[in-house]
C-alpha cells in the first residue's frame, strides 16, 4: 500500500553536519533573552522619565542601560530621545507595562541564576507597583 523511501530526508542534508550552523548554549539564549526584556523595560522607563521626570526614574535607566550592555557584551542599548515622542503618555498604562516586562525580566534573571538583574528586576517591579497603588496617607487621617 505503501511505498518505501527510497530517497535521503531533505531535513539531514539541508545542513549539512550539525556543525554547518551555529549554536548557542541555554546560558547564551538566555543573556539574548533578559537584554532584550530589560531593553523593552528601559524604552518604558525612558518613556515615564518623559512624562514624570524623578530622580528614582533617572538611577534606574542608568542601571537598566547598565545591565543591558553587560548582557551585550558591552554594547550600550538604542535609546530614544524625548523629541521623538509624540503624543502624551499614559503613565498608569506604561507603569502596568513596564511591571509586566519587570517580571518576565526576573523569571529570565532567576533561570539563569543572574542576582544583579534579577534584584534589578524585582526592585523595578516593587517601583511601579508603589507607582500605581493609589495614595492612602491622605485618606487614612
Amino acid at each position: 500500500m505503501y511505498e518505501p523511501i527510497r530517497a535521503k530526508s531533505v531535513h539531514s542534508t539541508m545542513a549539512g553536519t550539525p556543525h554547518d550552523f551555529p549554536h548557542r548554549s541555554r546560558e547564551e539564549e538566555l543573556d539574548i533573552q533578559l537584554a532584550g526584556h530589560l531593553a523593552a523595560l528601559l524604552a518604558v522607563t525612558d518613556e515615564l522619565r518623559t512624562a514624570a521626570p524623578s530622580a528614582d526614574l533617572d538611577t534606574a535607566a542608568e542601571r537598566l542601560a547598565g545591565e543591558v550592555a553587560r548582557l551585550r557584551g558591552g554594547r550600550a542599548p538604542a535609546r530614544a530621545s524625548a523629541a521623538t515622542r509624540g503624543r502624551e503618555p499614559d503613565a498608569a498604562a506604561l507603569h502596568r507595562r513596564a511591571h509586566a516586562l519587570a517580571g518576565r525580566a526576573l523569571v529570565v534573571a532567576a533561570s539563569r541564576a543572574d542576582t544583579a538583574a534579577a534584584i534589578l528586576a524585582a526592585e523595578r517591579m516593587d517601583a511601579h507597583t508603589a507607582a500605581l497603588e493609589p495614595r492612602t496617607l491622605a485618606s487614612s487621617h
